[in-house]
């Protein structure tokens, strides 16, 4: 009963906003609700597929389907013989979007790429902390705040940003989400009216779409950008229909109320692969699925506690249970399918015996921990509450008792980076920018501790064998490095390293134009939709 009703009143929203109007509509059923539509503060995909991908452009921006970098806001772009400096020429003529709250005076310009990242970086910015309390995960955690040394505007349409040491990966850096361009006058504007949080529920940007609506935990509304500076979509309204549950998603999609849905189910994959009116896309994730022990609080922060739970877990029971053929058991941080990952690591084996063994040698008895299970599908993890039980039996096998806890999705990752977080966060990655950096830097950085280092773990060695890495642009210097540094991750153990997945797209057969990005984002720029 509860189901039918689900899907009468989702029903009853599609019919509310197609009611009269002829034009071509999308319908994607989302997994989740966006944490906000200011994409700096965060780091969820389903945060950015809702903002930066479609609200948002970069200066530069990864072809569709690749992590090649292609011209963005910036048509072209010089660096300097020693690495240090990276020049920007701004396309011309780019309009921010007009709505019924904002109408725009003047082009984008370099103020406006310059107050993007100076919000973030900088504490005395006005911006910086336009909600008490905001942080910056993805700039900090990366230590852009330490690596930019300056940004510049040379003229209204060139930028130029100096680094205090060459950096491989930062061309790559400003492609991702949280790199997108924000228009400063409309932030001025705010901030004068004394509404600035506005910034975050009504956005403006220069990208695809731009914001009508957000019904929250249902529906958001957006409308092509009539002054895009791209190929204008082919589609006038999109719409994401927020549909947590995978099979409800399944059932909304094969009823075509709505043609694009992320996450099936593993059980429903077959169906749906099955059913005459569907196309089912795939292809292998550049992701990871892991368990991050709190490593500043007892008794995790003894590598041998970390090492005997690792132990207890059995990961391929979790993959053959949850996962249903459709992951992979995961023994490093980044994919097998990244350049640099380190085949010869041997994981931690399942051994329960040894892992008892392990943590008497420790001391530790009658251990009661939590274990957090997030409450989406992502594409690293169909099922956490079920991964969450599966570990939990293991644990209690070698005498551990774990509770389960979960939070709403924009909590849960809030209060999963508090230093003094109990216990062991489920979470995952998803690369943004194809380069290692992006998985070990981020997540296992010493910048990134109270921010998207989950595991709270700074360890001096790996730290500089990132840093070195990130110094040198030859690729297999830095192949050697990282390989060298996932010997460190595994030795640690910060994390359980759980699963590597498959990414499966189902959609109506009268979507064209859909390319599955590497980066898991979501794209409905070129998408077109057959009457």
């Amino acid at each position: 009963m509860k189901l039918r009703n689900t899907l009468l009143a989702a029903s009853a929203v599609m019919a509310m906003l197609a009611g009269g109007v002829q034009a071509k509509t999308l319908v994607y059923c989302s997994e989740g609700s966006p944490e906000g539509f200011d994409p700096a503060p965060y780091t969820a995909g389903t945060t950015f597929d809702a903002s930066s991908r479609t609200i948002y452009s970069r200066l530069v921006e990864f072809a569709p389907g690749t992590t090649n970098l292609v011209p963005g806001l910036a048509e072209s772009w010089t660096i300097s013989d020693d690495g240090l400096e990276y020049t920007f020429k701004l396309r011309p003529g780019v309009k921010f979007q007009t709505t019924d709250y904002f109408t725009p005076t003047r082009d984008l310009n370099a103020d406006d790429v310059i107050f993007s990242f100076d919000r973030q970086g900088n504490k005395d910015n006005p911006f910086n902390q336009y909600v008490p309390g905001v942080s910056y995960e993805y700039y900090t955690g990366m230590g852009l705040d330490s690596m930019i040394k300056s940004i510049e505007k040379v003229d209204d349409l060139t930028v130029k940003f100096t680094l205090n040491a060459p950096n491989a990966p930062f061309l790559a850096d400003l492609g991702m989400d949280f790199a997108s361009i924000v228009s400063k006058e409309y932030a001025d504007k705010l901030m004068a009216e004394g509404k600035a949080a506005d910034f975050n529920n009504q956005p403006i940007g220069t990208g695809p779409f731009q914001f009508v609506a957000y019904q929250k935990d249902a529906v958001i509304r957006y409308k092509a950008n009539p002054d895009y500076f791209g190929t204008k979509p082919h589609i006038d309204d999109l719409v994401f229909a927020i549909t947590t549950d995978a099979a409800v998603r399944a059932q909304k999609l094969r009823a075509n109320e709505c043609q694009i849905m992320p996450y099936p189910a593993p059980a429903d994959i077959d169906g749906l692969k099955a059913d005459p009116n569907l196309t089912m896309m795939e292809q292998p994730g550049l992701n990871v699925a892991y368990l991050a022990y709190n490593t500043q609080v007892a008794p995790f922060d003894d590598v041998r506690v970390r090492k005997a739970l690792n132990m207890a877990i059995n990961k391929q029971a979790i993959i053959d249970a949850v996962f249903q053929g459709t992951g992979i058991v995961a023994k490093n941080p980044i994919p097998p399918t990244m350049w640099s990952y380190n085949d010869a690591i041997k994981d931690d084996p399942y051994d329960p015996e040894a892992a008892k063994q392990m943590l008497a040698d420790a001391g530790v008895t009658d251990l009661h921990m939590k274990i957090w299970a997030m409450p989406v599908q992502r594409p690293y993890m169909p099922n956490a509450r079920r991964t969450a039980e599966l570990m939990q039996a293991d644990l209690a096998k070698i005498g551990v008792t774990a509770d389960i806890v979960s939070y709403e999705w924009g909590e849960y990752l809030k209060k999963s980076t508090d230093v003094n977080r109990d216990g062991a966060v489920i979470l995952g990655w998803t690369g943004d920018n194809g380069d290692p950096d992006n998985f070990m830097n981020v997540l296992l950085s010493c910048n990134g501790i109270g921010g998207s280092n989950r595991a709270q773990w700074c360890d001096k060695d790996f730290q500089a064998l990132l840093d070195k890495a990130a110094a040198t642009s030859d690729v297999a210097e830095r192949t050697k490095l990282y390989e060298q540094a996932q010997v460190i991750f595994k030795e640690q153990a910060p994390w359980l390293t759980i699963d590597h997945s498959t990414v499966f797209m189902p959609m109506s057969n009268k979507v064209t134009g859909y390319v599955m990005s590497p980066l898991g984002s979501h794209d409905f720029s070129n998408v077109d939709i057959t009457e």
